[in-house]
């Protein structure tokens, strides 16, 4: 039985099945939910001219805003579910976000982990990574990935 699920969110359509998934299994099993939003911080940004940054610190304040927008959003999906959840954002810079995941996971004591997968392939998937595939590579416990419905029907439509 899994008591603890940690769920990846990022407000992507992927995301928000793969919460459902998970607050499906907390509901059956009486499990505790954690939300986990990775922010990653944008490295220097330079402005056209050269002359002058921009304000990174700005833009990576919006940036976890978002995300703690994004949590209470997400938290409030699974209270209507009539359960509860903690959130947690994590800022990280440099990181890789699976590594990052699997390791709040590890700290959390995490029984599973669920994370929706985009489904990218070829130079899409190169370029990109994957966000998934770098939790299941890392993860020390149980991870499930869940694709969306609408990324499968898309797909299927080309």
């Amino acid at each position: 039985m899994y008591k603890r699920i940690l769920v990846a969110v990022d407000g992507s359509d992927t995301a928000i099945v793969a919460l459902e998934e998970a607050i499906k299994l907390a509901r059956v099993m009486q499990s505790s939910l954690l939300l986990l939003h990775v922010c990653e911080e944008a490295p220097v940004i330079w402005e056209p001219e050269g002359l002058g940054m921009i304000p990174i610190q700005e833009i990576t304040q919006a940036f976890v805003a978002a995300g703690r927008a994004l949590l209470r959003k997400e938290a409030e999906r699974v209270t209507e579910q009539n359960l509860t959840a903690e959130t947690k954002l994590v800022e990280v810079f440099g990181g890789h976000i699976g590594t990052v995941i699997s390791e709040e996971a590890q700290q959390w004591q995490a029984d599973l982990i669920v994370v929706g997968t985009h489904g990218h392939k070829g130079w899409k998937h190169l370029l990109m990574g994957s966000v998934a595939e770098g939790v299941s590579r890392t993860a020390l416990v149980p991870v499930l990935l869940v694709r969306s419905l609408v990324k499968v029907l898309n797909a299927q439509d080309i």
